[in-house]
């Protein structure tokens, strides 16, 4: 089974607005609502590739029930706690001349709530694979990874991370299969800017070294580049396409790289592969990718993988 964690889960709230004015009265255009977060991205992009998923996390208030049923109506199984204080996040993206986001707060979650997610986490058996993604709520202690991870130590779990700077790095000494940090998170925990594959390779190793067995770095316009565990260098020009809309394009590149890495049986190079399309697929469409996008650009794209051993 496979299990995505999204601590704070949100309604996405996306309205397109002419020549947005802050101080004045704006008429949306166009208005639509989404199930969001990392994690519950990565899981329905899954559900549409054919993989169940459970997707865990903490949910309030009618925004908590909205999120919930959006996702049944999606397929997708949710096993989330409910929370009595507080409501699930709304988050409001205005497209416009410019991009416009405003990001709610969420629940107050309790110790009682944690120790709930940690008694369903008890369910998790070796084989499984769980994804931590996204960021942690103030309510919730900041190493809250490390906690799952630790509580979880000693099962063989294919563990996929995709977090900021010391959220992320804290996992590391678990040994996480995948992590998938995006050119500007890279530079932000070595303090550097990265601009190309080539610049990022550098940095992906010395994440390897601190533990992780698999890095997946997104550049977008300018590709990605994957470390494997066997030493292995996979690099990739962006697919070409016109860009509609990134936010979830990592997370599809997530979903697509697990269902690429189990539908062939552990070959990284297919991983990667649907990786790129499921990302591209994303970008290039307003809402989420399907699995007919991905297959789409699967058929049709003339891959120009760059392949060497790391040295």
């Amino acid at each position: 089974m496979i299990y995505t964690v999204t601590l704070s889960p949100t309604l996405d709230y996306v309205v397109s607005v002419d020549h947005f004015q802050t101080g004045a009265i704006n008429r949306t255009q166009s208005e639509d609502v989404f199930p969001g977060g990392k994690g519950v991205n990565v899981s329905l992009v899954l559900n549409d590739l054919g993989y169940l998923t459970t997707a865990m996390g903490f949910i309030a208030g009618f925004t908590g029930a909205e999120i919930k049923r959006l996702l049944r109506v999606g397929g997708v199984e949710g096993n989330f706690i409910q929370v009595e204080r507080g409501m699930s996040r709304i988050n409001m993206k205005i497209r416009s001349d410019a991009e416009t986001a405003i990001n709610g707060q969420g629940p107050e979650i309790t110790q009682e709530d944690i120790g709930t997610l940690f008694s369903r986490l008890r369910f998790l058996i070796d084989g499984d694979t769980i994804v931590l993604a996204g960021h942690i709520p103030p309510s919730l202690p900041s190493d809250m990874y490390e906690q799952i991870l630790e509580f979880l130590k000693g099962r063989r779990l294919r563990v996929i991370v995709d977090a900021e700077k010391e959220l992320l790095t804290g996992t590391l000494k678990y040994h996480p299969w995948l992590i998938k940090p995006n050119a500007d998170e890279l530079g932000d925990i070595f303090g550097v800017r990265i601009h190309s594959r080539e610049e990022a390779v550098p940095y992906a190793a010395k994440l390897q070294n601190m533990g992780a067995r698999n890095v997946l770095v997104s550049l977008g316009g300018d590709g990605a580049v994957l470390l494997t565990e066997q030493g292995e260098i996979f690099s990739s020009d962006a697919l070409k396409g016109k860009v509609v809309n990134t936010v979830g394009a990592g997370d599809s590149m997530i979903a697509g790289f697990l269902a690429g890495y189990l539908d062939s049986d552990g070959d990284y190079e297919m991983a990667f592969k649907e990786g790129l399309c499921a990302g591209a697929a994303k970008a290039f469409n307003l809402t989420m990718t399907t699995k007919k996008e991905i297959c789409y650009l699967m058929r049709t794209t003339s891959f120009d993988i760059q392949r060497k051993q790391k040295d």
